[in-house]
């Protein structure tokens, strides 16, 4: 597992860098470390303003050669978000380190804030017709992964409300005990259909008491089967 040392040893020479490569004119360190944040098990995310003009992929792709041939990284994926671009690499020690480019006339662009709460509760909707019809047709596992999504939007819509992180499941946790208890009877905890079925009823439940009251939405999971 890697230390604080090495995290610190690996944003040190990506802000060398920085002060290397003229085509890089800002960079900061953002994520939850940011501001003092984050803890002993956090990543590494780094963001860097990018002259206008310059295309980002070839800044990236510099970079990239950097951390995989000074840091021994590996990339896993990248993540286009408006004009930015983001590359997730691990590095030795399972330390992930999020990298991003942005052209320096957006860098210091407000960043999009939560989800709509309307558009949280319709993605629910939307992910508990599919467990229901996905269990009406036999497909056990389909309907087991749409019901966990349900209940994943429901905590969504209720660390919204509550001013807590939204993304990734970061407020989860910090829900207060009346509000999450009830989420843990959402867990599916075997992959039958009757049991999917009960995790939806509670997913369902959740959702509508975070999000607002649909009829339709409750009649879907009171019967065993659809009409």
């Amino acid at each position: 597992m890697f230390s604080v040392e090495d995290r610190e040893r690996a944003q040190a020479r990506m802000l060398a860098l920085q002060e290397e490569d003229q085509r890089v004119v800002a960079g900061r360190l953002v994520g939850s470390l940011a501001g003092g944040g984050g803890d002993r098990f956090s990543d590494l995310d780094l963001t860097f303003a990018v002259l206008d003009g310059v295309d980002l992929t070839h800044v990236l792709e510099d970079w990239t050669r950097v951390v995989e041939s000074e840091l021994g990284g590996i990339q896993l994926f990248d993540l286009p978000s408006g004009s930015s671009i983001y590359r997730v690499f691990l590095l030795p020690g399972c330390l992930q380190f999020d990298l991003s480019f942005t052209p320096a006339a957006d860098f210091d662009a407000p960043r999009p804030g939560p989800p709509d709460a309307e558009v949280l509760f319709g993605y629910g909707v939307h992910h508990a017709l599919r467990a229901r019809f996905a269990l009406e047709r036999g497909r056990i596992w389909l309907a087991e992964y749409w019901t966990s999504a349900v209940r994943d939007y429901a905590l969504q819509l209720a660390c919204r409300r509550r001013g807590l992180p939204v993304a990734y499941g970061r407020g989860f946790d910090d829900l207060p005990v009346d509000v999450l208890a009830p989420f843990a009877d959402a867990v599916v905890r075997s992959v039958e259909r009757g049991e999917i079925l009960r995790a939806l009823r509670c997913a369902v439940d959740g959702l509508l008491r975070e999000g607002g009251e649909l009829s339709e939405l409750r009649m879907l999971v009171e019967a065993d089967t659809l009409p």
